[in-house]
């Protein structure tokens, strides 16, 4: 389990949730054009609830969700 302190310095945004968790958000150019954000979804005491992968095409256009925890779904195109 990550702290805090070491989500801040791996995520670099982030969003309060309404249930005392946080939402950290990571993103990443692609090769094409495209691009991807990793969805880091925690309690108050900072466990994972929520683990997810984005895929963005060129034009900036959701693509594909890989679900990653609570259960790995695999990809899953839109």
């Amino acid at each position: 389990m990550a702290s805090r302190a070491q989500n801040e310095r791996k995520f670099k945004y982030w969003e309060e949730l309404p249930n005392g968790g946080r939402r950290y958000i990571r993103e990443f150019a692609g090769r094409a054009g495209g691009g991807a954000r990793y969805i880091k979804e925690v309690d108050p005491n900072e466990r994972t609830m929520r683990f997810a992968q984005e895929i963005y095409d060129a034009t900036g256009r959701l693509i594909a969700v890989h679900e990653k925890f609570p259960v790995d779904s695999g990809h899953k195109r839109l």
